[in-house]
């Protein structure tokens, strides 16, 4: 299964009883292991969690920190990028060239980077002390 059919697959058990906008994504690890997100809303809409996220707290929680690969999918003219907190998330996880799959139900696909959707990204490098 590919990534991008990880995602469509994920994408289905999206709680969205709110806004009805479901997204799923998946994420390759180092390790080739595929983790999973849907997002997921609840009754104090907006407070709920990105696709991205979840597929990121999936991967942390089987002991992994980095990843190799991104794929995100939902029903949009257009494909969606990332929120600006979770290319945030991404940013920590994945390096600037991993490669991230912007899709729509319909078959759109773009393809950029991390680095792309972040660019000048806040890391770890901005806190340390001169």
């Amino acid at each position: 299964m590919s990534l991008l059919d990880a995602a469509r697959e994920v994408r289905e058990r999206a709680y969205v009883p709110y806004s009805k906008f479901k997204v799923g994504a998946a994420i390759r690890g180092a390790s080739g292991q595929v983790y999973r997100g849907c997002n997921v809303e609840n009754v104090a809409y907006p407070e709920g969690t990105c696709a991205e996220a979840g597929a990121i707290a999936a991967m942390v929680a089987a002991g992994e920190t980095e990843l190799v690969e991104v794929a995100v999918i939902a029903d949009s003219p257009s494909p969606v990028p990332p929120c600006g907190g979770c290319r945030q998330k991404l940013a920590e996880f994945g390096r600037g060239a991993v490669p991230v799959t912007l899709a729509t139900t319909d078959g759109g696909i773009f393809e950029t980077t991390i680095e792309a959707l972040l660019p000048g990204s806040f890391d770890i490098g901005h806190m340390a002390r001169t």
